[in-house]
């Protein structure tokens, strides 16, 4: 049987590290970066005799996760020792929860974006655990060990089975970043390993409802590598099953430089980890009223609030999708839009010069120096006929790097539009006695020296004349 007669299982386990200023079990700092092992102390190091104590706030994130994404809410979980030998594990076991999680039986959609059929892929479960450190391995043989992520807290993010191609696997991950990263609970950073997942892959004859043996793909941390490693793992079971083999349950790793999957260590089961109530915690008890709160508190999700500016503002797919990716984006977006006529022609200038300039000068958008109000202010200079298209771009890039009201900006730098009658008739007269060849052409039918002589007269008018007007007005001195 061929590649094609075969179909991909695929299950995605998640870990993503939550937005907490300090870790799960201790008040050690969670920021990124730091000189390795800077950010521990005994609770994290594992040292004998040490307690840990819950940050409240890890519990409420991932309540507004499970809330978000429609799953049930355990009243009542608890906390479990997971318990594995690792050299950057240092208690020899991490806290985790196992058959009581705080969250279970969700749904995540993604795709119909106006491009596109909506899938749904099921959660099996989210949990909440500490995340391990981290091992680095030298060139001359040596592994060295950072503490600092040892104890940072992270949500487990399981799903069900439920994807059959690494184009959806990718686009569930994409989707469900975004997710979180709207929820404010996880910063989306992949690159530093914040937002990470495992692949659960297996292959079956197309046809049929029997699951083969699944691989783990472990750690892997980008989109491109998600949907790489997926279809190297698929190629080599259905190879290993067509020479009469036998697919091995076990974790790999996938080596991006070489493009494969290689064998890390067999596959565990829960039983090999000896699961069991960790006598330091108690069951973590969550209130009816707390759920409630963290429900009314949800904000608009990237697909909801991707319908609605359709529907509301009246803009195509493609722009929604692009102003509701990021969601201070949306939010700034909003704010400009509720100040401008026109929310399609706001939706330009973010498409088109906003997002350029934070490009190319490398800003982020929280640390723009002017507001909406003034953004707003800009458009309505230009809706208004004040200032020409091309004038408002050299004013707006003014305001991107320095700040400042545009109306000031504007008479700062002269560059108000002319609108007077008197100003744009007389310069359309001295172009027309310089080009009297060029009035002849036209009025035997060469409509196309229209462009030119609007060209000359705005030249004529240092690029400051109302063009709509000039081009009214010399119309008229055409005859037309």
């Amino acid at each position: 049987m061929p590649l094609s007669d075969f179909q991909a299982v695929i299950g995605l386990e998640v870990h993503a590290q939550l937005l907490t200023k300090t870790k799960i079990f201790c008040g050690c700092s969670t920021a990124f970066g730091a000189p390795p092992n800077a950010h521990t102390c005994p609770v994290c190091l594992g040292m004998p005799g040490v307690l840990p104590a819950l940050n409240e706030q890890v519990v409420a994130l991932t309540v507004r996760t499970g809330l978000a994404l429609g799953c049930q809410i355990r009243q009542t979980s608890i906390w479990s020792r997971k318990n594995y030998f690792y050299p950057d594990l240092p208690k020899g076991y991490q806290i985790s929860q196992y058959d009581r999680p705080i969250c279970e039986h969700g749904t995540l959609r993604f795709g119909d974006e106006g491009d596109g059929e909506e899938k749904s892929v099921r959660i099996l479960r989210i949990h909440m655990e500490e995340d391990a450190g981290k091992s680095t391995h030298e060139a001359g043989g040596e592994s060295l060990v950072d503490l600092n992520r040892s104890g940072v807290p992270l949500m487990e993010i399981v799903s069900e089975p439920d994807l059959r191609s690494s184009e959806d696997a990718a686009e569930y991950l994409r989707t469900l970043r975004d997710v979180l990263v709207y929820l404010g609970v996880n910063d989306g950073n992949l690159e530093e390993g914040s937002f990470r997942c495992d692949a659960n892959v297996s292959v079956m004859p197309k046809g049929s409802a029997v699951f083969g043996t699944r691989a783990e793909l472990k750690n892997i941390n980008s989109f491109r590598f998600v949907k790489q490693a997926i279809d190297y793992e698929v190629a080599r079971q259905v190879e290993l099953l067509e020479a009469g083999g036998k697919v091995t349950q076990e974790t790999r790793l996938w080596d991006a430089e070489r493009g494969e999957t290689r064998t890390m260590r067999s596959k565990e089961e829960a039983h090999d980890y000896r699961y069991f109530p960790d006598p330091d915690l108690p069951p973590l008890h969550v209130s009816q009223a707390a759920i409630d709160a963290a429900r009314k508190a949800l904000p608009e999700l990237p697909r909801a609030r991707l319908a609605r500016f359709q529907e509301q503002y009246g803009l195509p797919a493609h722009d929604a999708k692009v102003l509701t990716a990021d969601r201070a984006l949306a939010d700034f977006f909003e704010a400009v839009a509720a100040r401008a006529p026109d929310a399609k022609k706001v939706s330009n200038w973010f498409l088109g010069e906003l997002l350029r300039l934070l490009k190319e000068e490398n800003v982020a958008l929280g640390a723009l120096p002017f507001t909406p109000a003034q953004f707003g202010a800009l458009l309505k200079l230009v809706e208004a006929g004040a200032l020409s298209g091309n004038a408002a771009k050299g004013v707006f890039a003014q305001m991107f790097r320095e700040g400042g009201e545009p109306k000031e900006i504007v008479d700062r730098l002269g560059l108000g539009q002319v609108n007077d009658e008197g100003a744009i008739e007389a310069a359309v007269d001295s172009v027309l006695a310089k080009n009297p060849s060029e009035l002849e052409s036209y009025r035997a039918g060469k409509k196309q020296v229209l462009g030119f002589l609007v060209g000359q007269v705005m030249k004529a008018m240092k690029g400051k004349g109302n063009p709509q007007r000039v081009n009214a007005l010399l119309r008229q001195k055409l005859g037309d």
